[in-house]
Order: structure tokens, then sequence, then C-alpha cells
């Protein structure tokens, strides 16, 4: 069965896009009914306050209808005994005038028209409209008397800024007109009269003329007003005049500001929040990404480990492992996970030790140090592991388990088996070269004491049978004497340094065992022609055993020695120098003989090589390991006058 690749990151990002419209979406149409609701709010306020002011300029309207109304009656009543003296009529007048109705002078006109009484009289009748002698037309007067109703006439200025108009009440009796009443408005006071002050204080009441001139007016003058406004017909009095109110800008009510400040700083704070909440979502995401990431980062690592990973919580219980411990034990991590002691893979012969170990570990007292353990493979086979256990700790910094890492080392203790094994062989190998060099040596040092020995007794016997004195055969016996001391001599060195014994460093002196080598030698240097050039410092002292230490003198010199055989006579030196300097003692032998092949150099030390047809190549391989073992070096290099130099590097006592 196929499975699709796991989705990429863009793949995801995209997937999960959709949710990020959302909340975008949501913070529009939220701003969107923020600003609904505001545009809103905003408008039934206008709505409401140009509903509030059609009703007052309506009410408004009225109430100056009702006061001309009141007034032309009021004039309508006016009869003989308040016309035939001044005084008559200026009570009549203050009467009218007391009732707030707008009125600014009484006029009383006879029948035909002429000006009979007058209140107040200091205005000029000149200035007087329909009413005045100077105006032409009477159209008003006439209309009035010939209509027998009230009627207004046009607006005229009075002076310079004032407006006025007249209302024309005739006045009948018994069926007949007697004169006519005329009222004169000042438009500005009217307005100031009639127009109560609450109203003034919320709009610029106006009246406008036909052309659309501002005829009166009251108005707060300190306060702006706005462009909008409601005019109604002027009608009484009519004649195109109309009023007009403008209402003041009044500030928002505080609730209301309130509330659209709250509407503005709440989204404002959504879109922090949401701003903040799409950063957060962002860094989670990325660290999401790292966290898969590192884990399939670090997956793939354990997966490509040799070495068994197992984790397991405080009570024991296997809670991880990698599939190198899978392997190394044959159970599936499905099979081992969950699982608590004993472990399938325990093993039955070593099941206590096993228990006992884990208990320790469990208690926190396992060993610090990595521990040996044998375990049990599903087919049924033993293995060795290394195992090392730390504490698991968890994101708290809490103990949550122990982490074992375990490596399979069967295979290494199969190697140190077969080792052990070939060190045994080549041990006794090892003593079989040590005894055939032994024997060698014993027969080349003692061929010459033997032989000088046999010569001295052969000649002392040839002086006896000729009846020589006996003080002429001494000499000859007493060499013999001294040449079988120096074969038993012989016989114990070559026996110390054959014989296997245990390494005891004591304070050595390098020339002391040089000198000794030297002796052991002393019958190849003299036979092979060899000249001796030392150049030795006494106060060179080691710590070290002197046997060994004999020992890989003695091999050098002979190799020096033997490596001289197709040297000419003239030429076979060797020279040795024994020097100290800053702590370490350094002995030189330079031979002059046929040196060392490049092609061997690599492999001089190693044991049975050599390159003598009767060697057994254990000569510089014992030299090297003995001077290693007291914590020096040695090395080689070409002579310059041909042959080759070994050096010895050895740590001294200090002083």
């Amino acid at each position: 069965m196929e499975t699709s690749p796991p989705p990429t990151s863009a793949e995801r990002v995209s997937r999960w896009r959709w949710l990020w419209i959302l909340p975008r979406l949501a913070f529009i149409l939220f701003v969107g009914g923020v600003a609904l609701l505001l545009w809103m709010s905003d408008r039934a306020d206008k709505e409401e306050r140009r509903a509030t002011l059609i009703s007052d300029i309506l009410w408004l309207e009225q109430n100056l209808r009702f006061h001309l109304t009141r007034n032309e009656e009021v004039l309508g009543r006016i009869d003989a005994a308040h016309t035939v003296s001044a005084a008559a009529f200026e009570s009549f007048a203050r009467t009218v005038f007391g009732f707030e109705s707008g009125l600014r002078q009484l006029i009383w006109l006879g029948a035909d028209g002429a000006v009979r009484q007058a209140h107040p009289i200091t205005m000029d009748p000149s200035l007087v409209g329909d009413a005045g002698e100077a105006v032409p037309s009477r159209q008003s007067f006439r209309l009035a008397r010939s209509l027998g109703k009230p009627v207004y006439s046009r607006a005229y200025p009075y002076f310079t800024n004032d407006w006025q108009f007249e209302v024309h009440v005739p006045v009948s009796r018994e069926g007949s007109v007697v004169g006519v009443a005329i009222g004169v408005y000042r438009i500005r006071d009217l307005l100031g009269d009639s127009v109560p002050w609450w109203l003034a204080e919320r709009y610029r009441i106006s009246v406008i003329g036909d052309s659309g001139k501002v005829l009166g007016t009251r108005s707060k003058v300190e306060s702006a007003v706005t462009e909008d406004g409601y005019q109604v017909g002027f009608d009484p009095p009519g004649w195109g005049l109309a009023l007009h109110a403008v209402p003041y800008h009044a500030p928002r009510p505080l609730a209301s500001v309130l509330l659209s400040v709250s509407l503005v700083i709440l989204a404002m704070i959504v879109l922090w929040s949401l701003w903040v909440l799409r950063r957060h979502v962002l860094r989670r995401q990325l660290a999401e990404e790292q966290l898969r990431q590192e884990h399939a980062f670090r997956k793939a690592m354990e997966d490509s480990l040799d070495t068994g990973m197992r984790a397991r919580n405080l009570d024991g219980e296997i809670i991880y492992v990698n599939p190198a411990f899978c392997r190394m034990v044959g159970w599936s991590a499905m099979e081992l996970i969950g699982r608590r002691p004993p472990m399938q893979y325990w093993a039955e012969d070593y099941l206590d030790e096993t228990r006992d170990i884990h208990d320790r570990i469990l208690a926190g007292q396992g060993p610090e140090e990595g521990f040996e353990l044998k375990l049990k493979h599903r087919n049924g086979s033993v293995i060795d592991v290394l195992i090392h256990e730390a504490p698991l700790i968890d994101a708290h910094g809490q103990q949550s388990g122990w982490m074992g890492s375990m490596v399979d080392i069967t295979e290494r203790k199969l190697a140190e088996q077969r080792v052990r094994q070939q060190q045994d062989r080549l041990q006794s190998t090892a003593r079989l070269v040590a005894m055939g060099e032994m024997a060698s040596s014993i027969a080349h040092e003692l061929n010459q004491p033997l032989a000088a020995i046999s010569s001295y007794c052969t000649g002392a016997a040839n002086l006896l049978r000729h009846q020589t004195p006996a003080t002429a055969v001494l000499p000859a016996l007493d060499k013999a004497v001294e040449q079988a001391r120096r074969a038993a001599q012989v016989i114990r060195r070559i026996y110390s340094l054959a014989r296997p014994s245990e390494s005891r460093f004591e304070k050595v002196g390098l020339g002391e065992r040089l000198d000794a080598a030297l002796a052991l030698m002393e019958a190849d240097i003299r036979q092979n022609g060899i000249r001796i050039s030392l150049e030795l410092s006494r106060q060179a002292e080691v710590d070290g055993d002197p046997v060994l230490l004999e020992q890989a003198l003695f091999n050098l010199l002979r190799n020096a020695i033997e490596s001289m055989r197709e040297t000419a006579p003239d030429q076979r030196q060797i020279t040795i120098a024994l020097t100290c300097a800053e702590g370490y003692a350094s002995l030189t032998i330079a031979d002059r003989g046929c040196g060392i092949e490049a092609s061997v150099a690599a492999q001089l030390f190693d044991p049975l090589f050599t390159t003598k047809p009767e060697g057994m190549g254990m000569g510089l391989a014992i030299c090297r390991s003995v001077v290693e073992n007291h914590r020096g070096r040695l090395s080689f290099e070409a002579n310059p006058e041909g042959g080759t130099v070994f050096r010895i590097l050895l740590p001294m006592i200090p002083q």
C-alpha cells in the first residue's frame, strides 16, 4: 500500500491559511459594524435634531399665527370711545401692547383714510407704509375696507436695518366700515417678543423676504450655526415672507462621545490583540517547525546509531527504545514499550544478577561508570553488552526516569579472547626464541673461555709430563681458573637475561648497564675487529629494571655488530654517546653497517619481522617494549657516515 509523503512546510501553511482569513474577515466586519453603528447613531441624531427642528419651527409658526390672529381680534374690538380722544386711544394701545403682542405702533384711520389717532405719536407718519400720507398706494387700506377683513401689507424698511409690516383691520358698526385699525409690527421686535428663550438657545430664527434677504433675526451671536436649517412660510402676513430656523452647533452628548471612543479603543485593542496573536502563532508555528525538524534530525541520528538506547520511568517501565536496541535484543518497539521487569531479553542464567543491578539503578545506587551485563537475544543466543545509565530529566528539571545506552561487546569479547590466545602462543614462541638466543649466546660466549681453558690445561699437562717444576705450571693453571671463572660469569649473565622475572624498578646507572652489555659482547667485538668509541655521562641515572635495560642494550649492540659483517675492517666502528639534557638521558648507538632500507623501516619494530636469514624478529620488538615500559622512546635514523643510529630517550631521576 502506497503512502503519501508528509506535507511540506509550504503545504501546511497553505492548508491553514484560511484560519488567518477568518479572523481578518471577522475584524473587518467588526470595524465595519462599529463604523456603521457610529454612522447610524450620527444619522439618527441628525434625524432626531431635524425632526425636533421641524417640530419647533412649526410650533413657532403656530405661535406667531396665534399672536397675529389674537391681535387681529383685539384690534377689531376697538370702539368709538377709544378713538374720540388721544388719551383713550393711548390707553387702548397700552392695553394691546401689554399682551406681548409684538406691536410697536397702533394707528386709527378714518373711513376716508385719514389718520385720526396714533400711538406712539413720536414716530414719523411719513415712514409708515401704506398708512402714511406720502405713500401713493394705499392698496392694503382699500383692500381691507372693501373686503371687510384684516389685510397684511408688504414688509418695508424702517430706518436702516429694521423691517416692519402692517395689519389693516377694518372696524364696522351697524354694517358699515367706520375706520381701519392698523397695527405696525417690527419684525425684529416681533421675533423678540414671540420667540421664547429656550427656542432662541437652540436656533437662529430669521424672517426672510421673497428675495431671500433676511429682514429680522433672533439669535445668539456668540454661537456658531450649522449649514442645515428649515424654512416655513410666514403666513400671515404672507407676501413671500418665510420663517427660517438654523440650529446651533451643539456638542455631542458625553455618553455618545464616550461610546464612540470606547468602540474605537475596543477596535484598536482587538486589532492589537489580533496582531499579537498572529505574532504568537507565527512564533509557535516556527517553534513547532523547528521542533519537528529537530525531532526528525534526532530520530534520524538515533536510528543511524549502533548504540542501543532504552528509557525507563521511575517504576522501571520501558517508555522508549531505538531501532539499534531492537536489533540488539531481537524484539520490536511495540513489544518492548510498556513492559515491566522481568524483561523478555533477560538471560535466565544471569537473572538474579540482572535483577539486582536493575533494582540498584532504580534506587539511584547503580555504578557511576559503565558496567557489563549478559542479555538474551530473541533467538536464544546470549550477548555481552556494556551499559551506561544516566538520569532522565524532564522539561521542568525533575527526574522522570533513567536513560540507558547499550553497546554490544560480544564481538569485542571474542576478539579479546582470541588476542589472549594469540598472546599465549606468542609468549610461548618468544620463550622458545629466547631459549634459542640464550643457547646461541652461551655457545658463542663460552667458546673462547673454554678454548683458553683447554689450551692452558693442555700446556700444563705437557709441562708436567716433562717434569717441569710446579712453579712453572702454576701460571697456566691460574689462567685456566680465570677463564673458568669468566665462563661462569657469562653463564650467570645470560641466565639473568633469559629467565622470566617480574619487573623491579630501581635507580639504574645507564653507564654501568652499558659496560655490562659491552662486557657480554667483548668476544664478538674483538673477533670482528670493531672499534668502540665511548662518550659517557656517569650522572645518567633512571628509574628502571636493570636486567631489562641491559637486555635491550645487549640486543642493540648485537644488531650493530651483525650489521657490519660486510663492512671493510678499517671502517668497523661503533660510536656510543650518553648525554643528559632537560631531565632526559639520551643514549645513541651509531654503527657503520649496511643501514636500513626505506621499504622495511615502517616494519622494523614489528614482532616476528626480520631481514636476517637466521633471525626470529623479536630483538627490536623487545627493545622497544622495554624502553616504552620505562616511559621512554626508541627511534632510529640514518647515519651520515653510513649505517644506522639508534637513539634511546629515558626520563632521569630528579636530582
